[in-house]
């Protein structure tokens, strides 16, 4: 799967997991089309997945943060001014914009964006241009109550 296919994965979706397993699809089985028992990293197609995942996680069309089960979490744009017009129904700190970096020494280093900071002004109009009921029906089945 090319990071082209995968954004559109996740525009599909709107929301999945990065790698976590959980209700919503996981963006690493999607990579390699099977799903993956134990960790990503041992599978056969790892450095795949991690280029997928890296590529993914860069575009300005996705947002990860922690949002389902305090996991990985891939928003698409499309979903943006929907998430912010229900933010209050989420743990502030699940809205946070997460940024894994590798540091010189091949460590994991995070970054991450508070909710709202990272949120783009367009994104903000809209949300508030956007009727609770219709963000609540594009977020779709998962959305807790």
């Amino acid at each position: 799967m090319t990071s082209t296919q995968a954004i559109a994965f996740v525009r599909e979706h709107g929301v999945v997991l990065a790698s976590a397993k959980g209700s919503i699809p996981r963006l690493t089985e999607a990579i390699v089309g099977e799903p993956i028992k134990g960790s990503w990293w041992a599978h056969p197609k790892s450095r795949e997945i991690f280029r997928v995942l890296y590529a993914v996680s860069e575009s300005d069309q996705v947002l990860v943060c922690r949002l389902v089960q305090g996991r990985l979490t891939l928003v698409h744009r499309r979903l943006w001014p929907a998430l912010v017009r229900l933010a209050k129904r989420f743990p502030r700190e699940r809205l946070d914009q997460v940024h894994e970096e590798h540091t010189e020494s091949g460590r994991h280093a995070h970054r991450d964006v508070p909710f709202p900071e990272w949120v783009p002004g367009d994104v903000a109009k809209q949300a508030r241009a956007l009727d609770e009921e219709a963000a609540v029906e594009a977020f779709g089945r998962w959305l807790p109550k």
